[in-house]
């Protein structure tokens, strides 16, 4: 009998050293006579300390202890949430670039490389939010947040009159996540696994709005083309016209998707919400923020996006003249793989887990929210600050966005999906990539003045 006394003698006292210091107030157990109160206390406050995630300090009754322990494990749950933001350094870097006036090349490339996590970071934090306000408010959420970095990098250059960066950078966005996105997610998977399927029906019901989205700006490249030999000087006036109806329709067709996806037939995406729900790594991620620490997120990386995005643009001219690189090419294909980047790090990730109903979500969602809601939105919003932002796209533009929609209709309506096919759209986004490289700012007729 003389062992076992001896075990739970040992084990009691290993379990006081862990226990947290008002516990201790509340128990029989009593301090050894080789410890007074105080060495006790530092024992034990120096074992919390240590533990691995501070689990004992975060639920600490005294406030002073409890809220930075908090917030120490939150800040650091966050940055950890994905590789991309070590790049968080050229933040402050990015800041102080512009506001000195330094090189106006080294301002672009610190401020590009520094919008990266922020938008990394955006999307963590809109998820932990929209995961706490259920399914309605959280697709208002993402479809808001989601491509809030195209958002407001547009928005600065419309207010600036950038017309062309607009444009270019919402075609971009589109074309990245379609073609670029998706390409790699299947050719990602593909090499993981000999076929892999998806929920054809969800992905048809998305790239059948994308067909929608590039008949909305093929219908006034052909009506400008038709009036182009009127003697009616009245030509760009209509087609604003044409551009704020369709814009307005536009987002009463994404309202409505919504409601289709959400509401009336949530069942046929319910193989997509299933893969999210048991997704593992989602699953741990969306217990991390309380939707006060979530909002509080948002608003500080907006404003630091936004600080960001606006030295960013302002260096977009000299950019153009030193580098000898045109603005659309900078808009097509520099800007949206800002914006996009931790989408396109969740995609394929996800891909590669074989959860691929989800990376159609994202590739092709964040496409069809581009194209059905801030597009539209900033088509609005330059009507109302009255800049002239029209859906009239160049030609070569619109012929190679409806071209990219039908090669992606093409390729996701089996359901099916395999590396070969990552492969076609990642050559396709290649070729259109080095043809904007070669496309000269003043190359078509359209009415807009370039900058």
């Amino acid at each position: 009998m003389e062992n076992p006394d001896k075990v739970r003698s040992k084990t009691h006292r290993q379990a006081s050293s862990r226990s947290v210091p008002r516990s201790v107030n509340h128990t029989s157990h009593r301090p050894t006579d080789s410890h007074d109160d105080s060495n006790d206390y530092a024992t034990e406050h120096t074992s919390l300390l240590a533990h691995s995630d501070g689990h004992f300090l975060r639920e600490d009754q005294r406030l002073w202890v409890r809220w930075p322990a908090y917030t120490v494990w939150v800040t650091k749950k966050t940055l950890l949430s994905n590789y991309i933001n070590v790049l968080l350094v050229f933040v402050p870097l990015g800041i102080i670039a512009g506001a000195l006036g330094w090189n106006p090349t080294a301002v672009f490339v610190l401020n590009f490389l520094a919008i990266m996590p922020l938008a990394s970071l955006l999307s963590f934090a809109t998820e932990e939010l929209s995961v706490k306000l259920g399914q309605t408010l959280g697709g208002l959420l993402n479809a808001t947040f989601g491509n809030a970095v195209e958002l407001i990098v547009s928005i600065v250059a419309l207010r600036n009159g950038e017309i062309r960066i607009v444009q270019s950078s919402m075609l971009g966005s589109i074309l990245s996540n379609i073609l670029l996105v998706l390409g790699c997610c299947f050719l990602a998977g593909g090499c993981k696994f000999h076929e892999q399927k998806f929920n054809s029906t969800m992905a048809s019901t998305m790239s059948s709005l994308m067909a929608v989205a590039s008949a909305s700006l093929i219908i006034p490249a052909t009506l400008y083309a038709a009036m182009a030999k009127s003697s009616d000087d009245t030509t760009m006036d209509n087609i604003l016209v044409l551009s704020h109806g369709t814009a307005v329709i536009l987002l009463l067709l994404y309202v409505l998707y919504l409601v289709f996806q959400l509401r009336t037939h949530q069942d046929l995406f319910d193989e997509e919400e299933t893969s999210t729900e048991h997704g593992g790594t989602e699953v741990e991620e969306a217990q991390i923020l309380g939707p006060p620490a979530a909002g509080i997120a948002l608003v500080v990386i907006t404003i630091a996006v936004a600080v960001c995005a606006e030295y960013l643009v302002d260096s977009i001219d000299s950019i153009v003249e030193t580098a000898h690189i045109s603005k659309t090419f900078i808009g097509l294909v520099l800007l949206p793989i800002v914006g996009n980047a931790a989408e396109h790090v969740t995609a394929v990730v996800v891909s590669m887990k074989d959860k691929m109903d989800l990376a159609i979500g994202v590739a092709v969602g964040s496409s069809m929210q581009i194209a059905l809601l801030v597009t539209p939105f900033l088509v609005i919003l330059g009507w109302i600050i009255d800049q002239p932002m029209t859906l009239h796209f160049e030609t070569f533009e619109t012929v190679v966005f409806f071209l990219s929609v039908l090669v992606v209709n093409y390729l996701i309506q089996d359901g099916k999906s395999n590396y070969l096919e990552g492969a076609m759209l990642l050559g396709t986004y290649i070729i259109i990539a080095l043809a904007f490289f070669v496309y000269p700012d003043d190359a078509g007729s359209h009415g807009v003045k370039i900058p």
